[in-house]
């Protein structure tokens, strides 16, 4: 069964797959019965059609005749073929009904397939600073305080789903740093993974254990792009970066290279990157990196947000989201993986607009 409030998402995954999917490359499991039901159906309307010939009453004692009335009404032939509109919907329909009767599958195949979304790596600041309180009524519900870093992990969960219910078909990728940049999943589409590491990185326990308690913003930028390198995504368009931080760092140089090599490196592969500043009641400027870390963010294309309260958080994820638009192209692999969805969906499609035009408009109510 699935939840009502999942119907869109569903239609549009199958629409989406039957689109991808070639006819050519199908193989079909009950093929001889979908031949022989089109031979029956075909059958059966021809036997209707031939009966309504053979009994149709001719003029005699028992009608009325009646003198012949002009038609001014203009007909054409267009008229009269949309007066069958119902019936032809529901002619385009069976072809669809038969093949999805077929039970199509693919074999062990590779397919090239594009979705609209993007690659983000999303990095998680778990410092000790990000103790620090941020009181969030909506997104801090559940958190076992006022933490930062737990109106962080609410916000980048807020994210992820926000992503998920919409359109897009993300490869998501989660790193989680302090001094060091740890990754925690790797781009992946399994959200429900990707939502369970989300979930385990904001556990109080898990998180008073994080081994590193300084803020390295520029390690974690680093990573990322390594991440991207070892999925070779570098060349590939539709990356991007989502930063949660408190901006407590004002360190310039890491391992010998100064932030601006370390930006230069996600503005050579086009990755922008998104930060979203946490720290409460503190407007742009009132935390002293900002000064470091706003024109360093914005050189890669992408955008500094100085988040001092919930509501800027949440304006930040949206204005975000409304700006990952983009395409991403995945290679799928499958082996006997049923097609017939696509099809049935398009004939029980046809075949209810049949209906409704049949049963609400009256102008349609003709059969040949």
């Amino acid at each position: 069964m699935v939840p009502i409030t999942q119907v869109p998402a569903v239609l549009r995954e199958t629409v989406i797959e039957w689109r991808n999917s070639r006819a050519a490359d199908l193989l079909f499991t009950h093929r001889n019965d979908a031949i022989i039901a089109a031979v029956v159906l075909i059958s059966l309307c021809a036997a209707v059609l031939i009966l309504r010939a053979l009994t149709r009453t001719k003029a005699g004692r028992t009608q009325v005749a009646l003198p012949a009335v002009l038609d001014w009404s203009g007909g054409s032939r267009l008229t009269s073929l949309i007066r069958h509109g119902a019936l032809i919907l529901f002619l385009v329909g069976v072809p669809f009904f038969v093949l999805a009767l077929a039970d199509p599958y693919s074999s062990l195949t590779r397919e090239d397939v594009s979705y609209p979304g993007r690659r983000i790596a999303v990095m998680i600041d778990a410092s000790s600073s990000m103790m620090a309180r941020f009181p969030a009524a909506q997104l801090n519900a559940k958190a076992p305080n006022e933490a930062t870093f737990f109106t962080t992990v609410a916000a980048a969960e807020a994210f992820i789903r926000q992503r998920i219910g919409g359109k897009y078909k993300d490869l998501i990728a989660l790193v989680e740093f302090g001094d060091e940049a740890y990754v925690v999943t790797p781009f992946t589409t399994d959200y429900e993974n990707i939502l369970l590491s989300l979930s385990l990185v904001g556990d109080w326990t898990e998180f008073m254990k994080f081994p590193d308690q300084g803020t390295t913003i520029a390690t974690a930028i680093e990573q990322a792009t390594s991440l991207f390198q070892a999925f070779n995504f570098l060349d590939a368009s539709g990356n991007l970066m989502l930063l949660f931080s408190d901006g407590q760092d004002t360190q310039v140089t890491v391992h010998g290279k100064h932030v601006s090599e370390i930006v230069a490196g996600a503005v050579a592969a086009k990755i922008p990157v998104y930060m979203i500043r946490t720290s409460y009641n503190k407007a742009l400027g009132a935390v002293l990196p900002d000064d470091i870390w706003k024109p360093a963010i914005e050189s890669t294309g992408g955008r500094f947000y100085p988040a001092g309260d919930e509501a800027t958080i949440l304006n930040a994820i949206k204005d975000i989201d409304r700006r990952s638009a983009g395409r991403v192209d995945i290679k799928l692999y499958s082996s006997q993986r049923p097609k017939f969805a696509g099809y049935a969906l398009f004939a029980a499609g046809f075949w209810m607009l049949a209906l409704t035009l049949q049963l609400t408009v009256p102008y349609f109510r003709k059969f040949p």
